[in-house]
């Protein structure tokens, strides 16, 4: 079952631009060949002398060195967007800061089920796991309703998990970010990319985080059922990727998008996409943005 689902399953159970920062429009604006006005930036002029232009698909995007916090390449970065089921990183972070045992039982009730969107789940009504199982389908899988299932086994319930969502994105300076669901489905959850470089730092001081949206696979025990769940980031568990926190998100709204923080050739990057049409695409930038920093290190 698992190897058509996923071949690499293991069955494990900032202000203003920095003026040096290559953005998505600044190849356009450099100076044209002497056989054209400067001022020309038809697609047709000839290419810039330099090193070539790094072209990236998704609407928003946004590297950045982890070290330096200097920004390597940005589009869009400041556009408040949907943000789908990148949402599950502070649902992640909300419920294990509020300290509760990651044994409690939490039982999937009518109040999880997607009432917006309409999507599905193979959580069922009625199904009991652990708080840990809950987080680990979250974060891995990007299950909708072990998510909306961590919001309202929260002191308080659902309204205080949602409180303390955009208390700590207020916490973290994330001034143009907003929650009203725990799971993404809905375009009210927005952000920047900005933003979310701020996210992807914090998540990433949490090793449960960690551990659990890196995990290639999950067989998760119902009773006497298994049911065999994998990660929906293509790029876990390819040699070539060095992934310490990443998150998936889609909504119709939202297009396709990925964050994470890998390691590129020595250097400790946030990579965010945001807005991309097709599956593939966010992967595909970042493989795009990998390959060009191989040629075209930051200096």
């Amino acid at each position: 079952i698992l190897a058509g689902l996923n071949p690499l399953f293991t069955g494990r159970s900032t202000s203003a631009h920095p003026a040096n920062t290559l953005t998505a429009q600044s190849v356009a604006s450099m100076p044209a060949p002497a056989l054209h006005p400067t001022t020309h930036k038809s697609k047709s002029s000839h290419r810039p002398s330099g090193p070539p232009s790094l072209m990236v698909k998704s609407r928003i995007a946004l590297v950045e060195d982890v070290v330096t916090s200097k920004v390597l390449f940005e589009k869009n970065a400041d556009k408040v967007t949907p943000i789908a089921s990148i949402t599950k990183l502070m649902t992640a972070i909300v419920a294990l800061d509020a300290k509760l045992s990651l044994q409690d039982i939490l039982t999937i009730t009518d109040e999880d089920r997607d009432m917006v969107m309409g999507t599905t789940s193979r959580l069922m009504v009625g199904w009991s796991l652990s708080r840990e199982d809950m987080l680990h389908l979250a974060l891995m899988s990007s299950e909708n309703r072990a998510a909306a299932a961590l919001s309202r086994y929260y002191p308080g319930n659902r309204p205080a998990f949602i409180d303390a969502m955009n208390a700590k994105a207020a916490e973290l300076g994330m001034s143009n970010t907003h929650f009203v669901n725990p799971n993404g489905l809905t375009d009210e959850n927005v952000s920047t990319a900005y933003d979310l470089v701020r996210l992807v730092q914090v998540a990433n001081r949490y090793p449960l985080i960690r551990q659990f949206s890196t995990d290639p696979g999950y067989w998760l025990q119902i009773g006497r059922r298994q049911l065999p769940y994998v990660n929906t980031n293509r790029l876990i568990g390819r040699p070539d990727w060095d992934i310490e926190v990443q998150k998936t998100g889609f909504t119709n709204q939202a297009g396709d998008c990925v964050v994470m923080r890998t390691n590129v050739d020595g250097r400790a990057l946030i990579m965010i996409f945001l807005d991309a049409t097709g599956k593939l695409t966010r992967f595909a930038d970042a493989r795009r943005v990998r390959q060009y920093l191989a040629v075209n290190p930051p200096k």
